[in-house]
């Protein structure tokens, strides 16, 4: 029995979301006696896996062929079923990503699996039980599910595990596919992948602006304020409809889902749709220059402001924290 993590890549770099998986694993490793061992697909060498050892996994099979480059959910299945047989593993954790999400249900299905997404605890594995807690109702509840099939696939939220580091280097295997082109079907041509210093989805801490930011002409007010503190930008569904801001960088009930420890909302009035995107954040800061706005409801703190004076005080605040 063995623990088996899916290791996301991107530009030759393990994603922040898989060393948070990784350290999840070896601690549920650790509470079953095992060993934990990762499979990673597409473009990323050998050298940059073996770190993960700091993680706690021992090996990593990977798969770099030309048509998996970029993610294809038949492919990526195959690989990640045949690296559970190779390891015989019992638990897989997945990060709570677009890949995790697609492939879980694939893979749950081809290997007769139990499957719990947006995990947010530890396994509580008291008698016979493997219990998990899951966030539902886009983060408004939690679920207790108890994962019963030979086979557990546990897709953990992101930003809800700190990641832990240790002394090891990880054995990288490399593990050869027989592709099918079935298995193929709807390989990308291209990837365009969203640019920026920090990724929205990999994010700490996200600084957001919506139609109160009143004009694209300001909107380097939160990029300031983003860069004082390390922390990615977003924007709400309206600004991206009308073409503020690019598309990708929409965070709500239609576009990403994200959970940051920090979310700051800049000028947006907290529709619910925008709120189950970004509910789950750890804490939620709030700038409207209207009292009654709904956002405040939901957020750990408030500011009742104008956005455009509010904002470069803050931005030289995180500045002097920093210097």
């Amino acid at each position: 029995m063995a623990v088996l993590v899916l290791i996301e890549c991107a530009d030759n770099q393990v994603k922040k979301s898989s060393l948070e998986a990784a350290s999840y694993a070896s601690q549920v490793a650790t509470a079953l006696s095992t060993s934990v061992m990762g499979v990673a697909i597409g473009n990323i060498s050998p050298d940059a896996l073996a770190p993960l050892g700091q993680q706690g996994i021992s090996k990593v099979f990977y798969n770099n062929e030309e048509r998996v480059k970029n993610f294809v959910p038949a492919a990526y299945t195959k690989v990640i079923a045949q690296a559970v047989e190779a390891a015989g593993a019992q638990v897989v954790i997945l990060s709570n990503s677009s890949i995790g999400a697609a492939v879980g249900a694939r893979l749950a299905v081809r290997l007769n699996a139990s499957l719990a997404t947006n995990v947010v605890t530890l396994p509580d594995l008291a008698g016979s039980a493997f219990k998990v807690r899951r966030g539902v109702f886009s983060g408004k509840a939690f679920a207790d599910v108890n994962l019963t099939a030979d086979l557990k696939i546990i897709a953990i939220q992101k930003n809800a595990f700190e990641i832990t580091e240790q002394e090891g280097t990880a054995e990288v295997t490399a593990l050869p596919i027989s592709f099918s082109e079935t298995d193929v079907t709807g390989t990308p041509t291209e990837t365009i992948r969203a640019t920026g210093k920090i990724l929205l989805t990999e994010a700490d801490k996200v600084v957001s602006g919506g139609r109160g930011m009143r004009g694209p002409e300001n909107w380097h007010l939160i990029e300031d304020l983003a860069n004082a503190l390390g922390a990615a930008t977003a924007c709400s569904k309206p600004v991206a409809d009308v073409g503020w801001r690019p598309h990708h960088e929409h965070v709500g009930q239609t576009g990403i889902t994200i959970s940051p420890n920090l979310y700051i909302a800049c000028g947006i009035s907290g529709a619910i749709q925008h709120l189950a995107g970004v509910n789950s954040s750890k804490v939620i800061v709030v700038i409207n220059k209207d009292p009654e706005a709904p956002f405040f409801k939901a957020a750990d703190y408030g500011i009742v402001g104008d956005v455009a004076e509010v904002l470069p005080k803050l931005t030289e605040a995180a500045k002097a924290l920093n210097q």
